[in-house]
């Protein structure tokens, strides 16, 4: 019998999610949406994926989207204790947090040139606009446009690599290619 590839959705919650927070780091949009499908798609669901890949044997896409999925609950949070006076992190804070998932970023980033070249410049867009966040949290604010355009190229990686297991697997051959591992 055959599954349904768990990537599917944790890609999409991942592309969507980071698509979203960039619509609202360039100010189209308010945070609302962002919250509610940070938490829902880019936390839940990514978390629920990941998950999934680990029943699979993929520790690359159990940690990836677990670890994703709980940035989204966790920056969710961040925002509803900021809303509701609970506690209010600064914004140094949330630039400390940033940091610690950039580092986190760095390592899978790393992993990433053993999978594939789509996921490798998803990693290496990523690694980048949490780079350019850190940055702007801590003194350059003027990076957040540069970080939030980057984020959306990643975004765009993210979707590509979906619409890849999705279509090729319906087409029944690669039609979609994602390239090979830069590193065997």
């Amino acid at each position: 019998m055959k599954i349904g590839n768990p990537a599917v959705v944790g890609l999409a919650g991942f592309g969507l999610t980071t698509l979203l927070l960039q619509f609202h780091n360039l100010g189209w949009m308010g945070l609302g949406p962002v919250l509610s499908m940070g938490i829902i798609f880019g936390g839940l669901a990514q978390m629920i994926a990941g998950f999934q890949e680990q029943k699979m044997g993929n520790n690359f896409g159990y940690s990836a989207f677990v670890g994703y999925g709980s940035f989204w609950i966790g920056l969710g949070i961040i925002w509803f204790l900021n809303h509701f006076s609970v506690y209010k992190a600064s914004h140094t804070d949330v630039g400390f947090f940033l940091v610690a998932w950039t580092l986190y970023t760095a390592i899978l980033f790393v992993a990433s040139l053993r999978v594939n070249t789509a996921m490798t410049f998803t990693f290496a867009t990523l690694l980048i606009g949490f780079v350019l966040l850190d940055l702007a949290h801590f003194g350059f604010p003027q990076l957040t446009k540069f970080a939030a355009w980057d984020l959306i190229i990643c975004a765009g990686g993210a979707w590509y690599m979906m619409a890849a297991i999705i279509i090729n697997d319906l087409a029944g051959k690669t039609v979609i290619s994602v390239g090979k591992r830069l590193i065997q």
